[in-house]
C-alpha cells in the first residue's frame, strides 16, 4: 500500500464570512513612514511664515495670493525637493536595492510607489495652509475676490519638486544631498524671481508682478505644464522601461516655456478692480477708494467726517479724493495711502483714523513739494488750516519741543498759535470765505498768493 502524503492546507475563514481583501501596498506608504511627516513639515513651515507676516496680507485677496504664492514657492519647493530626495535615497540607506530590483513590478511602478506618497502629502500640507490663509483673509476681506488658479499652480510645482527630488535622491544617495538640494533650489528660485530684467524670470514659478496685476487666463495652466512637464520628463527618463517616452512631456514643457518667455510682460494685466473707483458722493470733497478695498469706504468716510464736515460750502476744493495709481487729476487730491497693508490698514481696519485724516488734509493744499521753504508766514497759515481741519496726532508733541527750544523756535510757535486762534475766532461765514480764498492758492509756492491770516 502506498501512502500518499496530503498537503496541509491553510485554514480558511469560517463559513459565511467573506475573505478579507488584500490591502494595496501604497496604503502603508501613505499612512506610515516619512511621507506624512513631510506634509506636516511643509504645513508648519508655511503656517509659521504666513503668520509672521499676517498683518501685511490678511484682509486683501491680492496680497494673500502673492504672499501665499511666494512663500509656497520660495520655501515650499526647496522643502519638497529635500523631502523627495530623502525618500529617494531610502533603499540605498537600507541596502535593499538588489532586493527591490528582483520585485515583479517594473522600475516605474516601484519608483511611483515610493515617490507618490511624499508628493501627495506635500500637496496636502500646502492645501491645508492655503485653505487657512484664505479663511483668515475672508474674515477681514475688504473687496476684490480670491484667486483660485494660483494654488493649483503651486500644488503642481510642489509635487514636481518632490518627484524631481526623489529622482536625485536615487541617483545621489548621499546624506547631505537633501539639504544641499534645498539650498540650491532656494537660491535658483530666488535668483530667477528677483531678476527683473532677464527673460528667465518668466519661467520662475514665483512669477514677477505687483499686487494690482493678475495673470492672463492661460498663464497658470501653461506654468503647470512647464513645471509638471519637466518633472515628468525627469521621472520617465530615469525609471521608464522605454525612456524615449520622456520626450513627450519634455516637448510639452519646452513649448510651454517658450510661450512664457516670448509673451514676457504680456503674461500679466492690470486687475480691473484696481482701476475702478467706489465713491461716497455725499461729502465735500467726494471720497473714492480703490475697487480692491471697497469695503473700507465706510471707515474712510467716517475717519474723514470731521475734515469734510468743516469744508461744507467752501469753494475751490478738489472734487474728490482718489485712490488710483499715478498722479491725480486737476480737480482731484490723493487719498492717503491704504497700501501696502500692515501700515494704514491692518486686517481690514484703519490703524489710526486721526493720522489718516491729517494726511488727507495735507493733500488738499499741496505745498509739500515746493523746492524752497515757503516762509514762516505761509507755514503758520498752512499749520492753522491743518489744525482746524484735522490736526496731527503728534501736534502737541512738536509744540512742546518748540516751546523747549531756542528763541527762534519759540517765536515760530507763537506765530502758529496766534494763526490758529485767529482762524478759530472767525464766524462761520467769514471762515468759509477765507478758506475759499486759501484753497484757491493750493499748490502754489508763491507766498504772495496765500491770503494773510
Amino acid at each position: 500500500m502506498t501512502l500518499v502524503a496530503e498537503k496541509k492546507r491553510e485554514p480558511g475563514p469560517p463559513a459565511g464570512v467573506p475573505a478579507r481583501a488584500s490591502r494595496h501596498p501604497l496604503r502603508a506608504e501613505f499612512r506610515r513612514g516619512f511621507a506624512p511627516w513631510a506634509g506636516v513639515a511643509l504645513l508648519l513651515t508655511l503656517a509659521v511664515a504666513l503668520a509672521a507676516s499676517s498683518a501685511q496680507w490678511q484682509g486683501g485677496w491680492a496680497e494673500t495670493r502673492d504672499r501665499l504664492h511666494t512663500t509656497a514657492q520660495l520655501l515650499g519647493v526647496p522643502l519638497a525637493l529635500a523631502a523627495g530626495c530623502r525618500q529617494g535615497g531610502r533603499e540605498r540607506r537600507r541596502r535593499t536595492e538588489e532586493l527591490m530590483a528582483t520585485a515583479v513590478r517594473g522600475g516605474l511602478a516601484r519608483f511611483l510607489a515610493a515617490a507618490l506618497p511624499v508628493a501627495c502629502w506635500v500637496v496636502a500640507g500646502y492645501a491645508v495652509a492655503a485653505a487657512l490663509a484664505m479663511l483668515a483673509t475672508g474674515l477681514y476681506a475688504t473687496g476684490d475676490r480670491p484667486d483660485l488658479a494660483a494654488p493649483v499652480t503651486d500644488a503642481v510645482a510642489l509635487a514636481s519638486g518632490a518627484l524631481v527630488g526623489h529622482t536625485l535622491g536615487r541617483l545621489l544617495p548621499w546624506r547631505l544631498t537633501a539639504p544641499l538640494l534645498a539650498v540650491a533650489g532656494y537660491v535658483v528660485l530666488g535668483v530667477m524671481a528677483y531678476d527683473s530684467r532677464g527673460p528667465l524670470r518668466h519661467l520662475s514659478p514665483i512669477g514677477y508682478a505687483s499686487d494690482t496685476d493678475v495673470p492672463v487666463w492661460w498663464q497658470p495652466p501653461t506654468m503647470a505644464v512647464w513645471t509638471g512637464g519637466l518633472a515628468a520628463a525627469v521621472v520617465l527618463g530615469y525609471a521608464a522601461r522605454r525612456r524615449f517616452t520622456a520626450l513627450l512631456p519634455l516637448a510639452a514643457a519646452t513649448a510651454a516655456g517658450a510661450l512664457l518667455v516670448q509673451t514676457g510682460e504680456g503674461l500679466w494685466h492690470t486687475n480691473p478692480a484696481a482701476v475702478r473707483q467706489v465713491c461716497d458722493t455725499s461729502t465735500t470733497p467726494q471720497i473714492c477708494v480703490n475697487g480692491r478695498y471697497e469695503e473700507l469706504l465706510p471707515q474712510v468716510t467716517d475717519a474723514l467726517s470731521g475734515l469734510t464736515g468743516r469744508l461744507d460750502d467752501v469753494q475751490n476744493l478738489p472734487v474728490r479724493f482718489t485712490d488710483l495709481p499715478g498722479e491725480p487729476g486737476p480737480d482731484e487730491a490723493h487719498l492717503p495711502m491704504i497700501t501696502p497693508l500692515g501700515r494704514s490698514v491692518v486686517r481690514g481696519r484703519l490703524t489710526d483714523p486721526q493720522q489718516f485724516a491729517w494726511e488727507a488734509g495735507q493733500a488738499l493744499y499741496g505745498r509739500i513739494e515746493c523746492d524752497e521753504a515757503v516762509g514762516p508766514r505761509v507755514a503758520a497759515v498752512d499749520d492753522a488750516v491743518v489744525h482746524y481741519l484735522a490736526p496731527s496726532p503728534a501736534e502737541r508733541h512738536f509744540d512742546e519741543l518748540a516751546a523747549e527750544g531756542d528763541e527762534a523756535s519759540r517765536a515760530e510757535l507763537r506765530d502758529r498759535l496766534a494763526a490758529r486762534a485767529r482762524l478759530k475766532a472767525m464766524d462761520d461765514e467769514e471762515r468759509r470765505a477765507w478758506l475759499s480764498e486759501y484753497f484757491a492758492s493750493a499748490g502754489t509756492c508763491d507766498p504772495g498768493e496765500v491770503p494773510a491770516l
